[in-house]
């Protein structure tokens, strides 16, 4: 099985019944983050995440399985499915994968899926440093790789006297 992405809270899901995609927060907990360096923004998605409040808008837009004229979406979520059982954090959800889907409780099945799990990459200078030293002439010429992790002198930067 190819490994999946832990879902973290701004990830993108969409019903099948809705037509506008919404975001995902996290109110069950303040704890467990992942693909944040500083740990303030991507909190991890889990199990517990239920109820009428798990969206920012909490809308898909107008909801077709309701009939015609389709009314206005009210998201109510009952469940998850396909989480990764193996780890249960601080809050007593397990924790929700891109693969995962959310049962509605108007729909009655599985229609919720993410199509973005949520996750950047943040470059950092340890990226940096472990990048090829080749494939990063090759994409910036004008800056030396090694000229970069010399140690530079305690002056700010600024250099003054006979040059």
């Amino acid at each position: 099985m190819a490994e999946k992405h832990i879902v973290v809270q701004g990830a993108l899901c969409k019903c099948q019944f809705g037509q506008a995609p919404d975001k995902l927060k996290v109110l069950t907990h303040q704890k467990e983050y992942a693909n944040d360096k500083n740990a303030s923004k991507k909190l991890i998605v889990t199990t517990k995440e239920i109820g009428g409040a798990t969206f920012e808008k909490n809308t898909f837009g107008n909801c077709t399985k309701m009939g015609s004229p389709p009314p206005p979406c009210k998201i109510m979520v009952t469940e998850w499915q396909n989480f990764y059982d193996k780890v249960q954090l601080s809050n007593g959800g397990f924790i929700i994968l891109e693969n995962s889907k959310a049962v509605c409780a108007i729909a009655g099945t599985p229609c919720i899926e993410i199509i973005d799990h949520g996750q950047r990459a943040e470059a950092s200078q340890q990226s940096f440093k472990n990048s090829d030293k080749d494939v990063q002439k090759q994409i910036n010429p004008l800056v030396s790789p090694e000229e970069m992790y010399k140690k530079q002198p305690e002056n700010n930067g600024l250099e003054f006297g006979n040059q």
